[in-house]
């Protein structure tokens, strides 16, 4: 459930070819892993990542852009945002998480310090590992470790996959889509989740249109009964596929 930027796009795919030597087992195993709540559901609590939970309170920031990295992050409870600011522009939203996500990746790869700002969507539990022992965990041939590979290769074409939407998909489109991940229903599952409400200038950031726009679109899709709104979030349902398929 991830859409991110294509710059962040370029920096992962330059460092993770040094996991691809495992790649053809990770695939197979990648294609039996239709989770609902997540990529990694078999790791349940998190706790065989090892590392220490930290509680975070709505919209509490977890790290800023340009500090130092030397730690990665797995949601157990909970939402993160992460926003990436450029010189002269405006914090643009470049992804939104859910339970059993990771981020702050990057340090895996090298980069020293955060490359964006993450805060707390809502109240959360969040493992905290080192950087050194993840990369120990990566080390080994196990299920765990293929599991976590699995992961950052999916995440890797997840973004590609977001940039590739950018370029050729209308915003309608680019919404649906972004809307059925946040509720993990991008592939065949159940018939509805809920999302927490996210504003329309979130969404407005990581689809790359105005909040006008996906105002509109966010009304028609309530009135054709794709999604529903029921004061604490927004319930999307598999209907709103239709979207991709007829526009």
């Amino acid at each position: 459930m991830v859409a991110r930027s294509a710059w962040e796009v370029r920096k992962v795919s330059g460092k993770i070819v040094e996991w691809r030597d495992r790649a053809a087992g990770v695939w197979r195993f990648m294609k039996n892993m239709n989770k609902i709540n997540s990529h990694l559901g078999g790791f349940n609590s998190g706790a065989s990542l090892g590392g220490k939970v930290s509680h975070y309170r709505d919209k509490q920031n977890i790290y800023k852009q340009g500090a130092p990295a030397y730690t990665l992050f797995y949601i157990q409870e909970g939402g993160v945002r992460l926003s990436t600011k450029t010189k002269h522009q405006a914090p643009a939203v470049t992804a939104i998480l859910g339970v059993h996500d990771f981020f702050g990746e990057l340090c895996l790869a090298g980069y020293p310090l955060r490359m964006s700002t993450a805060v707390a969507l809502t109240a959360s539990s969040i493992r905290t590992i080192k950087k050194e022992k993840m990369l120990q965990m990566l080390r080994k041939k196990n299920k765990t470790s293929n599991s976590l590979v699995a992961y950052l290769l999916s995440s890797v074409k997840q973004y590609r996959d977001h940039v590739a939407d950018l370029l050729t998909s209308s915003a309608e489109k680019r919404l649906a889509r972004v809307l059925l991940r946040l509720a993990h229903l991008d592939k065949n599952g159940r018939e509805g989740a809920e999302i927490p409400s996210l504003s329309h200038k979130v969404l407005a950031e990581m689809v790359g249109t105005t909040r006008p726009r996906v105002n509109l679109f966010m009304n028609r899709f309530r009135k054709q009964g794709f999604i529903h709104y029921d004061g604490s979030g927004v319930e999307v349902h598999q209907t709103l596929r239709k979207v991709l398929r007829d526009r």
